[in-house]
């Protein structure tokens, strides 16, 4: 694990989080992401707070409308997100 915490890499793993979730990534890419998710715990989070998201919306909401309550809970859950400052 690295010492020191790069911001710049989490910028950039986390701007390309969506297409590592959906696979359309090259594999060198994928692999760069995935070393930076494993040695990065602030981003890692962000990215088993997405996939489960996913997986939450995929089970819950099969139908076009998301329910109210789910979606006041996400908003929320990104402002959090959003609030707090990247770990050291």
């Amino acid at each position: 694990m690295p010492d020191r915490h790069d911001p710049t890499d989490c910028g950039e793993a986390l701007r390309q989080l969506y297409v590592f979730l959906d696979g359309e990534l090259t594999a060198d890419r994928r692999t760069d992401i995935r070393t930076h998710l494993d040695r990065c715990a602030c981003c890692l989070e962000a990215y088993d707070f997405e996939a489960e998201l996913r997986v939450v919306v995929s089970t819950c909401c099969r139908g076009d409308e998301v329910p109210e309550h789910l979606r006041a809970r996400v908003v929320q859950a990104l402002r959090t997100l959003g609030e707090r400052p990247p770990e050291s």
